[in-house]
């Protein structure tokens, strides 16, 4: 059977067409990921420094520390949030390096920073989790087992800390989820359609 199609057709030359540059975001890119090494490091400095000391009557008055360390789930918290800050200090700079020195590795780097951008997002998007159910813990307690009193009302200066850490750090789980929608819009932008 002949075929219809006519070798001059502009649909079949465009595979020796130069792929489309693609939108350029990498300015984007930067002010995000500054972003969110800021909200990073806000999370992590107030966290840390919420360290309130009661005295509660036992038989006597003894004094109860109130800090970070002394929960697991805030300590996954620090260490998650200072691995984000560490890994957007490491991309915002080659993010820069990339905008003004080798322009055209930006497509390749951009799968990258989906790649590390999603386990970054994971780690603190479950970090912030488990942070936020030990705050509520702490906020409400637990009636159905002995001994999960509620504590803000008595650490409240401890409280206001984590939970303004907490706010902090689902803005920087909304930065993260920005930075993998853009670099994937990138890329996508990229593909010859």
């Amino acid at each position: 059977m002949a075929s219809t199609d006519k070798p001059g057709d502009p649909e079949y030359k465009s595979s020796s067409t130069p792929a489309p540059a693609g939108v350029d975001t990498f300015k984007f890119d930067v002010v995000l990921r500054f972003l969110l090494f800021a909200a990073s490091l806000v999370a992590v400095v107030v966290v840390v420094t919420g360290n309130e000391t009661e005295y509660i009557p036992v038989p006597r008055l003894v004094p109860r520390p109130a800090k970070f360390k002394y929960s697991p789930a805030f300590v996954y918290f620090v260490a998650a949030f200072s691995v984000s800050g560490l890994y957007s200090i490491i991309t915002t700079l080659a993010s820069l390096f990339v905008v003004i020195k080798k322009p055209a590795l930006k497509t390749k780097l951009l799968l990258y920073f989906v790649l590390g951008d999603a386990v970054i997002l994971g780690i603190i998007a479950s970090a912030t989790g488990t942070a936020g159910g030990i705050a509520y813990l702490g906020l409400k307690g637990n009636s159905h087992v002995i001994g999960w009193n509620k504590i803000c009302n008595v650490y409240d200066k401890f409280c206001r800390h984590v939970g303004g850490s907490l706010a902090v750090a689902l803005f920087g789980s909304v930065v993260t989820v920005l930075l993998i929608w853009l670099s994937a819009y990138s890329i996508h932008s990229r593909v010859p359609k």
